[in-house]
């Protein structure tokens, strides 16, 4: 499996931090992962998790103004896309095709060639306009996944 992970600036890097450490555990079952973050989302992660560095993934991560990246093109193959955490101007310019960087032009991409593309959009509370655009995203193909941490089962980690 080739998978693209994209990161933005919305609150949430320890899920980002958690799901690349779950890819590496499971390393004999992909192929690739590339991993793009966006500006914001590496001074967040930076501000959230400032004893994690972020280069402590062994992925190859790409500039998100590197057009040149392969998933920037359907020709990559990639299988997944997952963008976590997901901001809502990142689900806007997904949304209305506004591939301006390359998080957006690779979940562009993920759409055009019907392939997975999951957005865990992460702000809250939403207005009608958040949901509209989630509804367009899902109506293109996406899976709209937003992180809800269970707390009715009290977990203690």
């Amino acid at each position: 499996m080739r998978l693209c992970i994209g990161i933005t600036g919305a609150s949430g890097a320890i899920y980002a931090h958690r799901l690349l450490k779950k890819l590496a555990d499971l390393d004999n079952q992909l192929e690739r992962v590339d991993v793009v973050m966006s500006k914001p989302a590496t001074d967040v992660w930076r501000f959230e998790l400032p004893d994690q560095p972020v280069e402590q993934h062994a992925f190859k991560f790409w500039e998100p103004n590197n057009f040149w990246a392969p998933m920037a093109s359907g020709s990559a193959g990639y299988d997944a896309m997952i963008v976590l955490p997901c901001s809502m101007g990142t689900l806007g310019r997904i949304a209305t095709g506004q591939a301006n960087d390359l998080l957006s032009r690779s979940a562009d991409v993920m759409l055009k060639e019907q392939r997975q593309l999951v957005l865990a959009v992460r702000e809250t509370p939403l207005h009608k306009g958040h949901l509209e655009l989630m509804a367009r995203a899902a109506d293109y193909g996406a899976v709209i996944l937003p992180p809800m941490p269970a707390f009715y089962h009290k977990p203690e980690t």
